[in-house]
């Protein structure tokens, strides 16, 4: 079972609790701001996000090295059914916390200019979806875990249906139909663990006959039967999020007419959710399932990764090409991912961050040129590298990024995912190289006709180059692409603990899962019980 460890930061109060809740708050305080004063509302706003990014002290306080449950905070909920206010960080959700809140602050500052309409509106959404995103990350109550899942597609289909392009409305409505349809399934899935522990509580004469606590289920083995249909009642809801192929396709809908910021939060954020389910779910509780499934997870993400880059060669739209990039990149995750190898799922984790770096990045690119010429056509540009220089180092930055270039972010956790899945599988290995080839071609296709050779469109001669704000916006991005191309060992002592405990679900002796859930109270209630004696401290 995973340890547990709890404890307060210097601070002396619970600091998840702060990072998940403090947007709704500012949300709610926004209700009493006037609409006409639309410069005091967005800075507002910017302050809540960025006061939000108060997540980096978890990154800081972070105990690596261990797979511990950290920052822990329990409080009984509804008890009669055993659904407990329950949070926690380690390793793998750590960094992603720390990713939405960032993206969160860069989704902002990006809407200084764009959003001109509704502004109030706008900014109470994102604010509503930032909480809603960070709850899925740090919930260990599977009740919890599924309210916080389904929170986020109301303020996401406003934000693409108010403030999106032309067709804005059916794009909403197909993102909505697609993921709601994905969730209503995991409802039964979530259940079969309930019922699960209540039959084993009661074989066992437990004090505590219900829970939705995951660290009960981790506790308590799932017969093999139940995990076949679990696992793919769970993989619909969590494949249409990542989106894995075949369900992609409301994917670049979705991406061509959300706003900028919409279209950041998606690729930086909101696809994560859907790989996180994989390893904190699938991976852990259905080992058996994922075992005989495992070739056919496989077959998906080679199948995204080629389908991904090939459609991508073939857009005349921008922001459909890096869309359909997206479904590549994240291909690689779920490959990472469904390897079993522990350094390969390592660099998956590492590749959610590294993905909604340079892809968010990417995505807020085209959307400040758009902001200037209003068209994402790429035949529309060229030259733009003798127009707008400081522009075009960003874009090729995260061009560079994107393809995994030695030094730069992607690298890291593409090579860790190579390494895995060359030791599992060498006709995957061969996919994902290929694949990696692919994206360079569309990449440097786009860059050489979007910024080299010369301006022939009079069009952009007058463009004007990033703004401080919009510098202010790319330069923390760009500081953690070089940061983990350069120095990963600490994101990776972070991250490792927690997937090779994962990994070891296949490799320890199945005994391992059939530890007495009585640690899994016993464990918790130590944690309260230490929590209140030492105050502010460790």
């Amino acid at each position: 079972m995973l340890e547990t460890i709890s404890y307060q930061t210097m601070l002396g109060f619970p600091i998840l609790t702060w990072i998940v809740f403090l947007p709704t708050v500012g949300a709610l305080l926004l209700l009493f701001f006037k609409p006409t004063h639309v410069k005091l509302i967005r800075s507002f706003t910017l302050a809540v996000t960025i006061l939000d990014f108060l997540a980096i002290i978890l990154v800081v306080r972070f105990e690596s090295g261990v797979s511990h449950m950290q920052f822990v905070e329990h409080v009984d909920w509804i008890p009669s059914i055993g659904a407990s206010y329950h949070l926690g960080v380690d390793g793998i959700s750590v960094l992603l916390v720390f990713l939405t809140t960032l993206i969160g602050a860069v989704a902002i500052l990006s809407t200084w200019q764009a959003i001109t309409s509704k502004v109030k509106e706008f900014m109470i959404a994102i604010l509503f979806l930032q909480t809603a995103m960070l709850g899925v990350f740090v919930s260990l109550d599977v009740l919890l875990f599924y309210l916080f899942w389904e929170a986020m597609l109301p303020p996401m289909y406003l934000i693409i249906g108010v403030w999106g392009s032309d067709r804005r409305i059916y794009s909403a409505f197909k993102f909505f139909i697609y993921t709601m349809a994905g969730s209503l399934p995991m409802v039964l899935g979530l259940l079969a663990l309930y019922f699960n522990y209540h039959t084993y509580a009661v074989a066992h004469n437990l004090p505590q006959l219900y829970s939705f606590n995951l660290l009960d289920f981790y506790a308590v083995p799932l017969p093999v039967h139940t995990q076949m249909w679990v696992f793919w009642v769970l993989f619909i809801g969590f494949a249409v999020k990542v989106p894995m192929f075949p369900f992609h396709t409301w994917l670049p809908d979705a991406h061509t007419n959300a706003p900028t910021a919409g279209s950041v939060i998606l690729a930086g954020v909101l696809l994560k959710m859907g790989s996180y389910g994989f390893v904190r779910l699938s991976l852990p509780l259905l080992p058996a399932a994922v075992v005989k499934y495992m070739p056919v997870m496989l077959a998906l993400s080679a199948a995204a990764i080629l389908y991904g880059a090939w459609v991508a060669m073939n857009q005349d739209d921008m922001k459909k090409l890096v869309a359909y990039s997206s479904v590549s990149h994240m291909g690689y995750i779920t490959l990472g991912i469904f390897v079993l190898q522990p350094t390969a799922v390592s660099g998956a984790v590492l590749q959610m961050i590294n993905h909604g770096l340079s892809t968010g990045a990417l995505f807020l690119l085209i959307g400040l040129i758009y902001d200037r010429r209003h068209t994402r056509l790429i035949s529309e540009y060229g030259g733009l590298h003798k127009v707008i220089p400081v522009y075009t180092a960003f874009f090729a930055l995260m061009m560079l990024s994107s393809m995994g270039v030695p030094g730069l972010n992607n690298f890291v956790g593409e090579i860790q995912i190579l390494i895995g899945t060359y030791k599992a599988n060498h006709f995957y290995f061969v996919i994902a190289v290929v694949g990696i080839l692919a994206t360079a071609a569309y990449l440097l296709w786009l860059f050489q006709r979007v910024v080299l050779g010369e301006v022939t469109n009079p069009a952009n001669k007058g463009l004007k180059d990033l703004s401080f704000r919009e510098v202010a916006t790319l330069l923390p991005i760009a500081i953690m692409v070089f940061w983990i191309g350069f120095y990963p060992t600490p994101f990776i002592k972070i991250i490792r603990p927690s997937t090779d405990w994962i990994v070891n679900q296949y490799t320890n002796n199945q005994a391992s899962l059939k530890k007495p859930v009585q640690l899994a109270h016993s464990q918790i209630k130590k944690n309260e019980v230490d929590q209140n004696n030492q105050g502010m401290g460790r």
